[in-house]
């Protein structure tokens, strides 16, 4: 029965510090996963509230998580556990039926699992929880030194200091489709082998003599039955999802209106891309540097374009105003926010291959660029 205890803890910890610290280290992305949440549920006056709620809650459930590991106060973690699951399996469930986001964030962009795999996670973790606070008192009584206080305030200050880092730079591991070494055309191509989306017709048809409307599969549906039946509507239902690319719906456009990706994918050459999802927001503070590195970039023969999903006319006026020498583009705000945490963020590829990505604070100089790819 005491490893059963032990078991309990130890597994929640474990979970909940890795929850707790995928979603710390992008501080922006949980942003953004509340922000997909509020507008969902037709919540957008809580906007504001997306980037702090995204830390306490990854702060919340590392902290937690710790508590647990290291067997640290648990009369007073054990509650707040069983707390939090409290909450959040009655929300996962809601979620699971309704569906108003595809992946909960529940572990962030580095374990994406469904609303109905979280729901079911959450029941297993509920469980846990019930079992830690049972024995609550069994497990501070275990507890004869300040080393499980010391350990935990000791990682703590390291979680808080890595968080910071991902903050003003990039997050130290990056999880998502556009990870530094990802070779763009390749994470955008479908398997020849790969499963494909499977539907189910619904047909309906109705009876000419008892104007009643039924029901009819693929299998027995009356089209040949003309003296009876009259078609009257069908439906597709999806019965098994297809294969989805790591880079979808990936478009880059032209003022034009034309996607002119390829010309920057398959480009041999190297291709500086500043995103900028939102003009109107984004950082200036580094602009002397992007616009330094722009025009060494041309004077070489590199492309160097900024990718963003404000309007064309904003986007000129922007340029003007920061005398920024390159092209502007067009591209969904969403996958933007998915490249890189940063906005405005430097991406450099070659052949299509991420090579480097850089926060504005950590702009590179024409030399940097020289020393790490050009010259190596």
């Amino acid at each position: 029965m005491n490893i059963v205890k032990q078991l309990a803890r130890i597994l929640f910890g474990i979970v909940f510090i890795f929850s707790g610290f995928v979603k710390g280290i992008d501080p922006w992305g949980s942003a953004y996963k509340f922000t997909d949440y509020f507008n969902a549920m037709g919540l957008d006056w809580m906007l504001w509230a997306a980037f702090p709620l995204g830390v306490l809650l990854a702060f919340a459930e590392f902290a937690i998580g710790v508590a647990f590991l290291f067997n640290w106060r648990m009369r007073l973690f054990s509650w707040l556990g069983l707390a939090f699951m409290v909450f959040f399996t009655p929300l996962t469930l809601w979620i699971a039926l309704k569906n108003p986001v595809t992946d909960c964030g529940c572990f962030g962009d580095a374990l994406v699992i469904s609303n109905w795999e979280t729901f079911y996670k959450n029941l297993v973790f509920i469980v846990l929880a019930i079992i830690v606070v049972a024995n609550r008192n069994w497990f501070a009584d275990k507890v004869k030194s300040k080393v499980p206080a010391i350990m935990s305030i000791g990682v703590f200050i390291v979680y808080f200091g890595i968080v910071f880092y991902s903050y003003n730079h990039l997050p130290i591991f990056d999880f998502r489709p556009y990870k530094v070494g990802t070779n763009i055309p390749e994470a955008m191509s479908i398997p020849d082998d790969a499963p494909q989306e499977i539907y189910e017709n619904i047909f309906y048809y109705k009876n000419k003599n008892s104007g009643e409307v039924k029901e009819f599969t693929e299998d027995n549906y009356p089209w040949q039955d003309t003296v009876n039946w009259e078609y009257h509507d069908m439906e597709s239902n999806l019965v098994q999802e297809g294969y989805e690319p790591p880079i979808h719906n990936f478009i880059i456009e032209s003022p034009e209106g034309d996607d002119i990706k390829d010309f920057f994918i398959y480009d041999e050459n190297y291709v500086f891309i500043l995103v900028a999802y939102d003009l109107h927001k984004t950082s200036t503070k580094s602009q002397d540097k992007i616009n330094a590195l722009a025009h060494w970039a041309m004077d070489q023969g590199y492309s160097f374009i900024c990718l963003t999903s404000t309007l064309q006319d904003e986007a000129m006026q922007f340029a003007e105003k920061n005398q920024a020498p390159y092209e502007f583009f067009n591209a969904d705000e969403i996958t933007l926010k998915t490249m890189i945490r940063s906005n405005p963020g430097l991406i450099v590829m070659k052949d299509g291959t991420i090579l480097g990505k850089w926060h504005y604070n950590d702009i590179p100089t024409p030399q940097e660029i020289e020393s790490e790819f050009i010259n190596e």
